[in-house]
Formats: structure tokens, C-alpha cells, sequence
């Protein structure tokens, strides 16, 4: 039998152990890189529903100024419910069908949103209009703007001198 000798030098290479190590510290960073991208992705969704909430609002408030004769009639004041579209588009319309045709436009934009509703309130001189959605589309339902209640929906709100 031959007697094997080792030269005094440790073997090169990687333990099981080394090996192991290796792979939980790549897992825990991919993992931290994972929930980043994840997060990325709700803030962008949540940008993108802030965005159309603004254009939407910008709508009303362009469509209110559009039309002067009725917003001085108080046609455009407190609508927080949908109405049926006149069909302006295909006929004529005098000022207050096409208010109504507004309205029914701007509450069908609304449900491009999560649970995306709106009102405008005003005096005849100084109006307020809001949207609201539900940002984290966990079926709020509620009516108010308050960020600390889960069950209210996001709000956004504008002003407008017409």
C-alpha cells in the first residue's frame, strides 16, 4: 500500500459552508431588491391615478368655463349624482343639455378610477370640485378625504373663479 503525503498546502477551493453563506446573502439582497421593485410599482400606480384625478378635474373646471350661461343659471352647482347624456354630440343642444351632457361625460371619466367618484359644490362664484378614488383598491367606499381613515377614499381638490 502506498502512503499518500501531503505537500503542506491547503486544498483551494469552496466549502458547503462558504457555498451556503454565499447563496443566503445573494437570497436577502434579491429579496430587498424584489419588495424595492414592488413599491416602485404601488407609488407609480398611485402617481398614475393622482395624474388622471387632475386631468379630470381640469375637465370639469374647462367645461364649466365653457359654458358660462349655465354656471351663472346654478346648473353646475352641488352635482354629486350621474345624469342621463342628452346625446349632445349628435344634435344641437342649448346651454343646459349640454351641461347635462358635462356632467354624464365627467361621471363616466370618473369610473376609469377604483371606485372614482366626484362632486362639485359652489355658489355661483366660487366652486370646488373633488375627486375621489380608492388608491389602494381595497374597496373603500366612504365619502370624506380623510387620509387617516381607511375606510375614505383619496381626494383630490380644486378651486375655480369661473
Amino acid at each position: 500500500m502506498k502512503k499518500i503525503e501531503h505537500s503542506g498546502q491547503r486544498d483551494a477551493g469552496f466549502t458547503l459552508i462558504e457555498v451556503m453563506v454565499a447563496v443566503l446573502v445573494l437570497s436577502v439582497g434579491l429579496l430587498g431588491l424584489a419588495s424595492l421593485q414592488a413599491n416602485g410599482l404601488r407609488q407609480n400606480s398611485s402617481a398614475y391615478m393622482r395624474t388622471q384625478a387632475i386631468i379630470m378635474a381640469n375637465d370639469m373646471a374647462d367645461r364649466m368655463r365653457a359654458n358660462p350661461t349655465e354656471v351663472a343659471a346654478g346648473t353646475y352647482n352641488n352635482i354629486v349624482a350621474t345624469i342621463a347624456d342628452p346625446g349632445c354630440l349628435l344634435a344641437t343642444c342649448t346651454p343646459d343639455r349640454i351641461a347635462e351632457h358635462d356632467i354624464a361625460t365627467w361621471y363616466s371619466s370618473l369610473s376609469e378610477l377604483p371606485n372614482g367618484t366626484g362632486t362639485v359644490t359652489g355658489d355661483g362664484r366660487l366652486f370646488t370640485i373633488t375627486v375621489m378614488w380608492d388608491d389602494n383598491k381595497v374597496g373603500a367606499a366612504g365619502t370624506g378625504c380623510d387620509p387617516d381613515d381607511p375606510d375614505d377614499m383619496i381626494c383630490f381638490t380644486t378651486t375655480l373663479i369661473p
